[in-house]
């Protein structure tokens, strides 16, 4: 199991290329999902509406199984897959690149387009700061005030993120911790047999 990737800090916006007249406009962004994809492809056509082409590439998940490449009408795999490429030799996911294309009166042949979106994507990356993301696991923790002290000194131990907390009959903690350190986590918990462990989604 993968529990940790990289990923961009920052945006990355408006790399400039020039190919024969063509100008070539990249953008890198962190996303989460498909949702954050979509917005930020038409944050992008709002921008640049008229463009040629806005080709893009994305990978997501901490093992970057999930991706899609699309050449936005250029010839196929001439835009969509060297910016795909890219994300792969950077070793980059939850990421998007796009590359916005202004035509600029001459072909550039399939060769030199896979050159120019390469090359505008290659930029781009290298234009970012890399962060690593951890993969999480987050666990709700109910019980009483009398173990509150033993719950507390494990979450410390394991470095968890309280995210919610109640104080009602019960105290109630939705606790975020590192998947690598998940299962020590959970069995120093269940050695004190008045504290709850239920999984969140």
């Amino acid at each position: 199991m993968k529990y940790e990737c990289k990923t961009i800090s920052k945006s990355v916006v408006d790399i400039i290329q020039k190919e024969k007249g063509s100008k070539f406009i990249g953008y890198a962004y962190y996303v989460r999902n498909e949702g954050d994809v979509k917005k930020r492809l038409e944050e992008i056509k709002s921008i640049h509406p008229s463009a040629t082409h806005h080709c893009y590439a994305y990978r997501l998940g901490f093992a970057g199984k999930k991706y899609r490449a699309n050449d936005d009408g250029e010839p196929n795999g001439t835009a969509g897959l060297p910016i795909y490429n890219q994300l792969l030799s950077f070793d980059y996911t939850f990421t998007l690149v796009v590359v916005v294309r202004y035509y600029g009166g001459t072909k550039l042949g399939v060769s030199g387009l896979i050159k120019a979106y390469k090359n505008c994507a290659e930029e781009t990356l290298q234009n970012a700061k890399t962060k690593i993301l951890e993969k999480k696991e987050r666990h709700l923790l109910v019980f009483p005030y009398s173990s509150q002290g033993d719950a507390m000194r494990i979450i410390d131990r394991y470095n968890g993120d309280m995210l919610t907390q109640s104080y009602m009959a019960e105290c109630e903690i939705e606790v975020e911790v590192s998947k690598r350190k998940s299962k020590e986590f959970l069995e120093h918990l269940e050695a004190f047999q008045d504290i709850e462990i239920y999984e969140c989604d």
